[in-house]
């Protein structure tokens, strides 16, 4: 694994307010790790999503800056809070408060990956996770504010656009409805204003996908940490489902692959459209 806790595609010219990220997509793993883990080099793959990086990275060619991953999410996971310390794994980590994602294994820094397998056989120590937040989580979270404070000062408003990729076993299905191709995520309207997500969710639905909100997927740190509406700052995490573009058990594009990228192009030059020289300013 490289150094580099980020990947930046910057556009020529930035002329929306719209920023795009992806968390989860990184797949550099430290050899060091490798030796460590328990799990073999594809199993160690099942929690990262896989190809997001990919599907996305034409945002740019529309005036939006796009951050990515280098870290896998099995290391060090980019979309919880540095707090959320789990002693399970850690030692010499004094008790903290409950908390259910870390009590299920997803901590900042993991103990399981998908299907709750464990990732390490013993312990790590509170210094290696300390060095994984300074060297990988801090520079990414200190990146994306940034990109949020110039799309402010630049456009009056910032719209975060945090993607991710989530297991077709995950989808709820409603009796008598299509599940979901994407779900999107506001914390039931505590990170976006309204006409944010439903500007967001009718350049997916223009593209034939079918959307719900909120559920199974609300949101987690990273709409929770950076959606301000009240402050024009607004956050959408979208989660698409893996089979229409990846053979989840493979890990690898599937025939539909290239396909699906293009259609996101569509959906990436609408998005990025929106409000493209000024967003209704909140009330006070």
């Amino acid at each position: 694994m490289s150094q580099t806790a980020f990947h930046l595609h910057r556009p020529k010219v930035q002329t929306t307010g719209v920023v795009f990220a992806s968390p989860h997509s990184g797949r550099d793993y430290r050899a060091d790790f490798l030796k460590k883990t328990i799990l073999d080099d594809h199993a160690i793959r099942s929690s990262e999503d896989a190809f997001v990086d990919r599907l996305f990275e034409r945002a740019p060619l529309y005036g939006a800056p796009l951050i990515t991953a280098s870290a896998p999410r099995a290391y060090v996971d980019l979309n919880r809070a540095p707090e959320e310390l789990d002693p399970a794994l850690i030692g010499d980590l004094r008790k903290v408060a409950h908390n259910p994602r870390v009590a299920s294994g997803l901590g900042v820094v993991p103990r399981v990956v998908s299907n709750g397998r464990p990732i390490y056989r013993g312990k790590i120590t509170l210094d290696e996770v300390h060095q994984r937040i300074t060297n990988y989580w801090r520079p990414y979270h200190d990146q994306v504010q940034s990109l949020l404070t110039e799309a402010r000062l630049s456009h009056g408003w910032a719209v975060l656009i945090d993607c991710h990729s989530m297991p077709r076993d995950a989808i709820v299905q409603s009796r008598g409805t299509k599940a979901a191709d994407v779900v999107l995520g506001d914390r039931f309207g505590a990170a976006a204003s309204p006409e944010v997500v439903e500007w967001i969710e009718a350049a997916f639905a223009n593209a034939g996908l079918t959307v719900a909100r909120n559920a199974p997927f609300a949101g987690a740190y990273i709409a929770q940490a950076y959606g301000r509406p009240s402050r024009n700052q607004h956050v959408v995490q979208v989660e698409i489902d893996r089979s229409l573009y990846m053979d989840e058990a493979q890990i690898m594009p599937n025939a539909n692959f290239n396909a699906f990228r293009r259609l996101l192009s569509d959906v990436i030059e609408e998005v990025t459209g929106l409000w493209r020289t000024e967003l209704p300013v909140a009330a006070e």
